[in-house]
């Protein structure tokens, strides 16, 4: 029998509530922008993705970041605060209103010299990227069932050595588990599970799978 999104698939509650009860944090923009997405049904990374994202990047130390799915523009200057002045940072995002939004987000953050949020499907936008614009962090977090149609692109425009992380690819547990799976969902959770395959096959990358929040992949292009 199906679950109607199980929100304790993948991580026990009580581990969820631990990690983050140890990860609160005191940035004011970005606890208005937590607000803002819980009482808009905007969807944002969960709170210990926000944190490993942050991390990465400090740890890559990247000077050009690419991420799919701008929304409220929430991961974008939780990068921007984990990196470096040099680093630049493109976002792209389809709809319309999010892309005015995110772009106010940003302003008022103080880093709209350093991220550019561009309206654009990425399916059709990655294409159009040159060869020699190469990024060192690709964060995949827009439509999880166009993931299989960009993987080509992004590790063409990923350095050597630099990371595609992916974002809610255990769906609430029902890419992994068919008892899960909510009968609407059945397209995207079909993709998803040939995501990760992709991923874990390519030639060209080393790939991670995490049960952390929503569950994320870490590749890394060798």
């Amino acid at each position: 029998m199906s679950i109607e999104y199980d929100l304790n698939a993948i991580v026990p509650p009580y581990i969820t509530e631990y990690l983050r009860d140890k990860m609160t944090h005191n940035n004011v923009l970005l606890h208005e922008l937590e607000r803002y997405a819980a009482e808009n049904s905007v969807p944002i990374v969960e709170p210990e993705t926000a944190r490993f994202l942050s991390v990465m990047c400090r740890a890559q130390r990247p000077k050009k970041i690419l991420e799919v799915g701008c929304a409220i523009g929430y991961s974008a200057i939780l990068m921007a605060q984990a990196t470096d002045d040099s680093c630049d940072i493109a976002t792209l995002e389809c709809n319309g209103d999010m892309v005015s939004i995110a772009r106010e987000n940003i302003k008022k953050a103080g880093y709209a010299g350093k991220i550019s949020v561009i309206e654009a499907d990425a399916k059709d936008y990655l294409s159009y990227i040159d060869d020699d614009e190469v990024f060192d962090i690709i964060f995949l977090d827009g439509p999880k069932a166009h993931y299989i149609y960009m993987l080509d692109e992004c590790v063409r425009l990923l350095k050597k050595g630099g990371m595609i992380i992916s974002d809610n690819v255990l769906y609430k547990g029902m890419t992994a588990d068919d008892d899960h799976v909510v009968r609407r969902k059945i397209t995207i959770v079909k993709r998803l599970r040939r995501y990760i395959d992709m991923l874990m096959k390519h030639p060209e990358l080393e790939t991670a799978l995490l049960p952390l929040g929503d569950g994320v992949t870490v590749s890394v292009k060798k």
